[in-house]
């Protein structure tokens, strides 16, 4: 009660907190979270991973800023894939079956699984070479009758 009193009447001590030892980091912010590229592939998993989901880890590819997520260290022989220039990079990613590997300065991998455009649009890193593909859905005579009655 008695320290109640004292902060309402404006008389209570105020001591200002050391820094030293302080944990707490700030709010991560998109402009701070461009990859590093000149790392080991364990810091670059880490870059990514660190700043998966806000702000998202992000590297500039066409000229575009595509955000990465979902990374994980790949310990397997060179997949097959298509090449993909990263800006900063010092060797183009690829463009796997299971995802966009990309290369540490040490050679090792990490492989990212999910890639999101500027637009918010997010797609399996595997089908960037694909994303601006359309497909149609077709129904069959069975699944048409079936729409109708749910219509």
């Amino acid at each position: 009660v008695e320290a109640v009193h004292l902060i309402a009447d404006g008389k209570a001590p105020r001591i200002p907190q050391p820094e030293e030892g302080a944990t707490y980091e700030g709010i991560q912010k998109k402009e701070n979270a461009e990859i590093p590229w000149d790392q080991p592939a364990a810091a670059l998993h880490n870059w990514i991973r660190g700043h998966d989901k806000v702000p998202g880890a992000w590297a500039t590819i066409d000229g575009q800023v595509i955000t990465f997520y979902g990374s994980s260290l790949l310990d397997a022989s060179v997949p097959a894939g298509q090449e993909l220039a990263i800006k900063g990079a010092s060797r183009p990613g690829l463009v796997t079956k299971n995802g966009l590997v990309i290369f540490g300065n040490d050679g090792k991998m990490v492989l990212v699984r999910n890639l999101q455009f500027e637009d918010g649009k997010m797609i399996p890193a595997s089908k960037y070479f694909s994303a601006d593909e359309t497909t149609t859905l077709e129904l069959t005579e069975e699944e048409k009758k079936m729409a109708e009655d749910i219509r």
